[in-house]
């Protein structure tokens, strides 16, 4: 209910209670294993981090107010003056710790850890989701007349946020915190669609969402349903000789991992496609540039993983066995998305191209 306000309100003090009804419940959510320590230790975290975030959005809205006059998205007017800078630079770094960019992500890994894994899953598509939405959704209404100085932070936060996540992800042992870092660089490619500011931009966004959702809820599914048949095993190498006992949830988290690296013919490949097409079209070469470096050193760390599953040996294996009904449902509905959602793009562009000719 929370990030549906988010995501439809047109006012600042709605907007706030919004993001506010979302990140109570969800402090409580990550805190809810109360009987174990990490648990508990991420909740405090999540909720202390919120606590300042939350300030310094309400802070940055209270310059809005106090230079506009208003509240509501369609009457504001901005000039672009020193307080409204810095109205947009505090309200961007209360919203950059919804979406886990750089330098607001250091609460990330550890509530990811800590949180229990169907709420880490939640946690990392849905908050992320309805935050990069409304965030282009507010740049766009309300701060058009600032381009020129968002677009600048975003250029920085974009490239900090991909590099620094791939680099911290290289070294990461705990699969629930490699899955973090990895969820904090694919905020810095939504970000790509959020600074072109335009229809492209903005259809990109949803639909790279949508792929990510998809691909990042299979891989959860089955690191949740390993945790649960193994008495916690969540590190990388727990998964060595994964595909000798349980060789069809190997295949289905390569499937998966392939897909969040932008390897083709998956829906990841077509959804970085699109994204770095609505950032090269409006002039950001550099950026696309230092984001497709970037998408190599990604395919390395995920590939760590598969040969893990694939290659290296295990001495104790996770031994055989059967997810219930629902997982293995889910599980086909997420696997179904990353596969279809790619032909379902290359489908449209055919047809797109076949029409244009015509």
């Amino acid at each position: 209910l929370g990030m549906y306000f988010m995501i439809s309100v047109g006012n600042f003090l709605m907007f706030f209670l919004g993001m506010e009804l979302a990140s109570i419940p969800m402090a409580c959510l990550i805190a809810f294993d109360k009987y174990r320590h990490n648990s508990a230790e991420a909740g405090a975290k999540y909720i202390l981090c919120a606590l300042f975030s939350s300030g310094l959005m309400l802070y940055g809205i209270s310059f809005i107010y106090g230079t506009a006059g208003t509240l509501y998205f369609d009457d504001i007017r901005l000039d672009g003056s020193p307080l409204q800078i810095m109205a947009l630079v505090f309200f961007f770094s209360g919203l950059g710790f919804k979406l886990s960019l750089v330098p607001f992500h250091l609460w990330t890994a550890d509530a990811y850890q800590g949180a229990p894994t169907t709420v880490t899953s939640y946690l990392s598509v849905i908050s992320k989701g309805s935050a990069a939405f409304v965030l282009m959704t507010i740049l766009i209404k309300v701060f058009a007349p600032m381009v020129q100085e968002w677009r600048t932070i975003l250029f920085v936060v974009i490239i900090l946020s991909i590099t620094v996540a791939n680099l911290f992800a290289i070294r990461q042992q705990n699969l629930k915190r490699f899955l973090a870092f990895s969820s904090i660089s694919q905020a810095g490619y939504i970000m790509l669609g959020v600074i072109g500011g335009s229809a492209l931009g903005m259809t990109s966004l949803v639909y790279y969402i949508l792929v990510y959702m998809a691909a990042n809820l299979s891989i959860f599914g089955i690191v949740s349903a390993v945790e649960q048949h193994t008495d916690g095993k969540v590190c990388i190498e727990d998964y060595n000789g994964f595909y000798r006992t349980n060789p069809k949830l190997a295949v289905l988290m390569t499937l998966s991992l392939f897909s969040l690296a932008g390897i083709p013919p998956f829906a990841g490949f077509f959804s970085k496609f699109f994204i770095f097409a609505a950032a090269f079209k409006e002039g950001f070469h550099l950026l696309v540039f230092i984001a497709l470096l970037n998408t190599v050193i990604s395919l390395y760390y995920y590939l760590l993983v598969v040969k893990a599953m694939f290659i290296t040996p295990g001495e104790h294996p996770v031994p055989t066995f059967r997810s219930d009904r629902g997982t293995r449902l889910s599980l086909a509905l997420c696997t179904a998305g990353v596969l279809l959602l790619g032909i379902a793009s290359v489908v449209y562009d055919s047809i797109g191209a076949f029409a244009f000719g015509m």
